[in-house]
């Protein structure tokens, strides 16, 4: 066997390792994922696991890095298109970041909902490259603030808790939480539009 099949199969069985532990996250939780099940369900030792990852946080760690690098990636694109124009680039920002938690359901869980009690410190390299998420909604917000366009007291503040209307949104969709009522591009317009709309500066009364 060459040395570049064999590396194939190594990058073949992490990628599996990987997506059935994305899998079994969602399905079963953090408390009860195990490697051996893991194992099992690959049809692998939990010897061949270790070779890969030391531990679940490790792999936890993993996936996590994964979505957040895909979302950056998709973030980094829908912010391009935009380089004139904060609040078009903002707004763009957030349908984004709403269509990679509708499509990515799995991976958005495990980024932003998966509360485990005692995981181990996600790492600060990783970290740092995550939190360039937020950063691309701060600095459309800081243009915006420079060209008069957004008033906020606070650009990181105010990115924060546009992620966190955005995020509600995504959750109650997800879990199917919106009244049948509202169709959900409705829904999600709605949101995005009222989030860029509590930022906008208050144009000054008129004179009498």
């Amino acid at each position: 066997m060459s040395a570049s099949s064999n590396g194939s199969e190594n990058g073949d069985l992490r990628r599996r390792i990987l997506d059935t532990a994305r899998h079994l996250l969602v399905q079963e939780g953090y408390q009860d994922l195990s490697m051996r099940k893991i194992a099992d369900a690959i049809g692998y030792s939990a010897t061949s696991i270790y070779l890969y990852f030391d531990s679940k946080d490790a792999l936890l760690h993993t996936l996590i890095h994964e979505g957040m690098m895909q979302l950056r990636d998709q973030l980094r694109e829908a912010a391009a298109a935009h380089p004139e124009d904060p609040v078009c680039r903002l707004r763009a920002l957030c349908r984004c970041f709403v269509e990679f938690g509708l499509e990515n359901p799995e991976y958005y869980e495990i980024m932003f909902q998966l509360r485990p009690e005692r995981m181990e410190r996600y790492p600060p390299e990783k970290y740092r490259q995550a939190r360039e998420n937020l950063d691309l909604f701060a600095n459309a917000l800081e243009e915006g603030v420079e060209d008069e366009t957004f008033a906020v007291d606070d650009i990181r503040v105010s990115a924060s808790t546009v992620w966190a209307s955005l995020h509600g949104t995504v959750s109650l969709l997800l879990a199917d939480r919106v009244d049948v009522r509202i169709e959900p591009e409705t829904f999600i317009d709605t949101a995005i539009r009222q989030a860029i709309r509590g930022l906008r500066r208050t144009p000054a009364p008129s004179a009498p």
